[in-house]
């Protein structure tokens, strides 16, 4: 039986920044796919909503996604604000080299979109603020003095705010998982890197002793399908 009352310290093979080939990009394009099919775009697309609410019409807005991957959600993004006519200016930033490349390629029609190659770690990163900041199925790779560490960064550089998408830590969801891998013809790195991250994800109890670490003021919690947490941080 799985135990998922804490969060796992086990490490992902994708958290190798060094690696690259077709197994990476494959790993990187179903997982799109994936999260695309099961409204996860959506979730953070409606936290970007939500964000953008009060600010005036017209406005240039830069948005940046931290481990952008394939750059899916920047290109949902990016497509978004064209039929909104909206203008934005999006950046991806990704520790992996061929994950930044990948993306790349994968967006060359999308002028508004460009990419950095980047340890968010680094003080360089983010040196100039945004306004807001996406964390999609990215939080869950550090452990909790890394993220505390990160969003304390994130309130200081966002204008508006933070969208963090990512998933519930559940035994249902684990298991769920196992069946789409079959269906998905997940490679082996897919599912294993999948499940592992589920054990790595939040309850809500996390996400709310994070908040008070971070003597957050204005911040909203939700669970949505499937299986994930999207808590949006205020800071105007």
């Amino acid at each position: 039986m799985i135990d998922t009352t804490y969060r796992s310290a086990a490490a992902e093979i994708m958290d190798d920044f060094e690696m690259e080939g077709d197994i990476l990009r494959d790993a990187l394009d179903k997982i799109a796919s994936i999260n695309t099919l099961l409204g996860g775009n959506k979730v953070t697309l409606d936290g970007v909503k939500q964000l953008l609410s009060d600010e005036v019409a017209g406005k240039n807005i830069k948005i940046v996604d931290i481990g952008c991957g394939n750059g899916d959600m920047l290109r949902t993004l990016a497509d978004f604000a064209n039929r909104k006519k909206l203008n934005f200016e999006l950046e991806g930033i990704d520790a992996n080299a061929f994950t930044i490349s990948h993306a790349q390629t994968l967006s060359l029609k999308y002028n508004t979109i460009s990419y950095n190659t980047a340890d968010i770690f680094d003080p360089l990163t983010l040196a100039v603020p945004c306004d807001i900041i996406l964390c999609t199925l990215t939080l869950h790779h550090f452990q909790d003095d890394e993220l505390l560490k990160l969003l304390k960064k994130f309130t200081e550089k966002a204008r508006l705010g933070i969208v963090i998408n990512d998933l519930h830590r559940s035994k249902l969801a684990y298991y769920l998982f196992r069946a789409i891998c079959f269906l998905f013809r997940l490679n082996d790195m897919s599912r294993e890197d999948g499940l592992i991250s589920i054990l790595r994800g939040f309850k809500r109890g996390d996400l709310k002793m994070y908040s008070k670490k971070l003597q957050l003021k204005k911040f909203s919690i939700h669970w949505r399908w499937a299986f994930r947490y999207q808590w949006i941080i205020r800071t105007k």
